[in-house]
C-alpha cells in the first residue's frame, strides 16, 4: 500500500510531540476531557469494577458505554492549535496508558490533486493502515485534517454521487473501528463544523472547541514565549490587551498569528543590533491585522 496519501506517520511516544504540546495554551483542560472519555472505551473492566464498587451492580449504562465511537472532533477557527493538539493528545494518551502508538495524518493534498473520484478508496486505505497499526499493546491514531473536505454533509445539493459515497464509506469505517475497543482512535479537525455530515457529528465521542485566545491566554502566551526578554508584566498585559478583538475590529489575533507572524516580525525589526522591546511588539501588532475568520 502506498503511503503517499499520508503527510506523516509518527511513532509514539514522541519527545517532539510532547514538547509541542507543552507550548500549547489550554492544552491540559482539553486533554483531560478527551482522555477521561477515552478511558471509558479502553478500561472496560475498570468501569465494571467501579460500578459494582459504588453502585452494587453493573449498571445498564456501563454496557452501553462499549457502543461509544472512538471519534474525536476538534473544531474551531484556523490557527487555534487543533492539529498540534491532536498529535499532543495522542502522544499523551500513549504515555498515560503506557503503550506504544502510531499517529497517522491523512494528507490534505488528496482533494487538491484531482483525486476526488478516488476519495472512497483513499478513506478505505487510511482506515486499513489505522487497523494495521493498532495492536494489543499499541494504539493507532488517524487525523483527518480539514475534515469538511471529505466529510461534508450529504444534504447539500451541490454534492455529487462520488462525494456522497466517500462520506458513506467514512461513516462505515468509523463504525467498524469500534470493534477494536479503543485501540484505534480517529481525530477529525475542521474549521467549519456545520459542514460536517450530521451522522458523523452524532458519532463523535467528544467534540472539542478551539477558540481564538482569550485575554488571559494571550497574556500567558506572551509570558511564556518572551521569558527572559526583560519585558515587564505590565507590558505583557498591555500586549495581550491590544492583540484582542476590542482593538482589532472585533477579531482577535489567533495563536498562530501571534507566534508565527507578530513575534517573528518584531524580532526581525531589531535583529541583530537591538533587544526586543514591548514597544517594538506593540508597533508590530498595530501594523498587522488578524488572519480572517473562516466561515
Amino acid at each position: 500500500m502506498s503511503t503517499s496519501i499520508f503527510d506523516t506517520i509518527t511513532e509514539l511516544p514522541s519527545e517532539a510531540a510532547k514538547e509541542s504540546a507543552q507550548s500549547l495554551i489550554g492544552f491540559e483542560d482539553r486533554f483531560n476531557r478527551v482522555f477521561n472519555n477515552l478511558k471509558l472505551l479502553v478500561d472496560t473492566e475498570g468501569i465494571r469494577s467501579w460500578s459494582e464498587k459504588h453502585h452494587g451492580k453493573v449498571m445498564p449504562i456501563v454496557n452501553r458505554l462499549m457502543d461509544k465511537y472512538p471519534l474525536i472532533i476538534l473544531e474551531g477557527d484556523a490557527g487555534t492549535g487543533k492539529t498540534v493538539s491532536a498529535l499532543g493528545m495522542a502522544d499523551r494518551i500513549t504515555r498515560e496508558l503506557k503503550k506504544d502508538g502510531f499517529f497517522i495524518k491523512l494528507s490534505t493534498r488528496v482533494r487538491g490533486e484531482g483525486l476526488l473520484g478516488q476519495m472512497g478508496n483513499l478513506v478505505n486505505e487510511a482506515f486499513d493502515k489505522l487497523k494495521k497499526e493498532a495492536g494489543k499493546s499499541r494504539i493507532a491514531f488517524l487525523l483527518i485534517d480539514e475534515a469538511d473536505a471529505i466529510a461534508t454533509t450529504r444534504s447539500t445539493l451541490q454534492m455529487n454521487q462520488e462525494e456522497k459515497s466517500a462520506v458513506n464509506t467514512l461513516i462505515q469505517k468509523i463504525d467498524e473501528i469500534r470493534e477494536l475497543k479503543g485501540r484505534a482512535i480517529v481525530f477529525l479537525s475542521t474549521n467549519r463544523l456545520h459542514f460536517i455530515d450530521e451522522a458523523i457529528v452524532r458519532r463523535a465521542g467528544v467534540i472539542v472547541r478551539f477558540d481564538r485566545p482569550s485575554l488571559d491566554e494571550r497574556y500567558h502566551l506572551f509570558k511564556n514565549d518572551l521569558e527572559a526578554s526583560g519585558i515587564s508584566d505590565e507590558d505583557l498585559k498591555m500586549l495581550a490587551d491590544i492583540s484582542g478583538p476590542e482593538h482589532n475590529n472585533d477579531l482577535g489575533f489567533s495563536f498562530s498569528d501571534l507566534r508565527l507572524r507578530v513575534l517573528p516580525e518584531a524580532i526581525a525589526k531589531v535583529y541583530p543590533d537591538s533587544p526586543l522591546t514591548a514597544s517594538v511588539i506593540e508597533e508590530t501588532i498595530k501594523q498587522l491585522t488578524p488572519s480572517p475568520k473562516i466561515k
